[in-house]
């Protein structure tokens, strides 16, 4: 196996799609448990899981853990910029912000901040392998196709409404940037399609998803379903791979049916939604105005479009999880070199990236609350890693340099946190049992502002959302023979002054 440090692009595409032929030959995925862990009954917390995924990378000081400002002037010497914003109250008294989140700073009081989520050290830093480890609990490459958190959830749960799919990822397409990485944890992998994730990439045309594609009578459509699973049922063996794989992918084809005639459906569709209430998650949406992908490089018009997008994502997530979607996923979209991802023009880009998720995620803490659904719904925001003008990976372990710094700010462009930071980083959570107006962990006041206390890694972070909805961190599942636990090795263990 190559070192880390060389493990490329091409390397992990070759090594997840080995995965997934493994997946489909594998067979049926039995629940087991360590010896000393035999299926404990948990108190669940939560019932229901929305992910809100900053892809790209969110820098800490520029967000929810606020250094030392530095204004913009020409000939500002680059060490000397911790933070680009000034920083602003919350309504808890020890915690602040940094300038753009006003709104979330109203509702800190309902959530709990983590400071210091520590992504792990996995040599060159590549975002899908990041984002891969983040999603999974498991760094790649993998000689399983490592499912998703989500079809945990969903597998070992299963739906809280049979007619709701109940793992929906809300904002990602897969035809651009790195899409094919990204294909690559967002799947069921072994535990079969029927876990998989029901993939909407444009939220106000989630309602297109739940209906037959247009000029398609309801009879024509059920005939070629039928014809469709009768063909999948005659299939020779192994062409869809293991007799539990096809049977897996005939069950979601079920699942899918049935969804389309259920009354569900109508939670797809955002035209439901009174004006009023889509304009608080969304303030730049217009009735009937679709995003132009066209505009994903350039201009203004693709940042105003975006603040639209993820608010349409947010506010599509209550609506599902008020009728019974069990994980649900809404992304600010990862496409190289846009949104979090700031290789330059940091401090500009992040001016927009506050804007698009500032009034969307109160919004939702707000609405949940008021219909007596935050306290069963953990509300989880979290990023691949963070960000630093200066560093690359940790101060103990750097890797190389993806960024040109100049040693003096001289334009804009340079001002802003430019290069991965892996050694701390920001979580919100909100519901589900977690304390409201508490903060959690100690980063160092100075370059490298560095994780001090209460470090949090993906394993402990997973087996707390794990705890909250009353699955053991040790749960695995037996594939090829062996035991995949849920957290790695069976090793995460929830964090306790997380929970009230």
């Amino acid at each position: 196996m190559k070192p880390l440090a060389s493990f490329s692009r091409r390397d992990f595409l070759k090594t997840a799609g080995a995965a997934t032929l493994s997946a489909l030959a594998a067979g049926y995925p039995r629940a087991i448990f360590a010896k000393d862990d035999a299926e404990p009954k948990l108190k669940a917390t939560a019932d229901t899981v929305i992910v809100l995924w900053m892809g790209g990378g969110m820098a800490h000081t520029e967000t929810f853990d606020p250094k030392r400002y530095t204004p913009f002037e020409p000939g500002i010497p680059s060490e000397k910029v911790l933070s680009t914003f000034p920083s602003i109250d919350t309504v808890v008294d020890n915690i602040k912000f940094s300038k753009g989140l006003e709104k979330t700073a109203r509702v800190m009081d309902r959530g709990t901040l983590i400071r210091t989520y520590t992504a792990g050290d996995l040599g060159f830093i590549l975002h899908s392998r990041h984002q891969y480890h983040w999603h999974t609990g498991y760094a790649p490459p993998q000689t399983v196709a490592a499912p998703h958190l989500g079809a945990i959830i969903a597998r070992t749960l299963g739906p809280l409404n049979p007619a709701v799919p109940a793992f929906i990822n809300i904002g990602q397409r897969f035809d651009v940037g790195e899409g094919e990485e990204l294909k690559a944890f967002t799947t069921a992998g072994f535990l079969g399609s029927e876990f998989g994730p029901f993939n909407i990439p444009f939220p106000d045309e989630a309602a297109e998803s739940v209906r037959p594609p247009g000029g398609m009578t309801p009879g024509r459509f059920e005939d070629r379903n039928k014809f469709y699973k009768k063909l999948l049922a005659a299939s020779p063996v192994g062409e869809h791979g293991s007799d539990y794989q096809k049977e897996s992918l005939l069950r979601s084809l079920d699942n899918a049916h049935r969804l389309l005639s259920s009354p569900a459906a109508k939670a797809f569709d955002l035209s439901l939604e009174p004006l009023e209430n889509i304009r608080k998650y969304s303030p730049t949406y217009q009735p009937g105005r679709r995003f132009d992908a066209a505009q994903d490089r350039f201009g203004a018009k693709y940042e105003e479009q975006m603040v639209g997008r993820f608010g349409l994502g947010c506010l599509l997530a209550r609506r599902l999880a008020e009728v019974g979607a069990r994980f649900i996923e809404v992304t600010t979209e990862y496409i190289p070199f846009l949104n979090w991802d700031t290789h330059e023009n940091g401090h500009t880009r992040l001016v927009a990236m506050k804007q698009q998720i500032d009034g969307p995620l109160s919004q939702l803490v707000l609405d949940l609350e008021e219909r007596g659904l935050l306290d069963r719904t953990l509300v989880v925001l979290a990023s691949e890693f963070s960000r630093d003008l200066m560093m690359e990976g940790k101060p103990d372990k750097l890797v190389k340099d993806q960024v040109e710094v100049p040693e003096v700010i001289q334009e804009l462009k340079h001002y802003g946190m430019h290069r991965h930071f892996t050694d701390a980083g920001c979580v919100l959570l909100f519901g589900g049992g977690i304390k409201k107006g508490y903060l959690h962990g100690l980063t160092a006041d100075e370059r490298p502002c560095k994780t001090l206390k209460d470090r949090v890694i993906i394993e402990d972070l997973h087996a707390s959302i794990f705890h909250a909805l009353g699955i053991s961190p040790k749960l695995a599942y037996e594939i090829e023979k062996r035991p995949f636990y849920v957290t790695r090795d069976g090793e995460g263990k929830p964090i306790p002054a997380l929970f009230a």
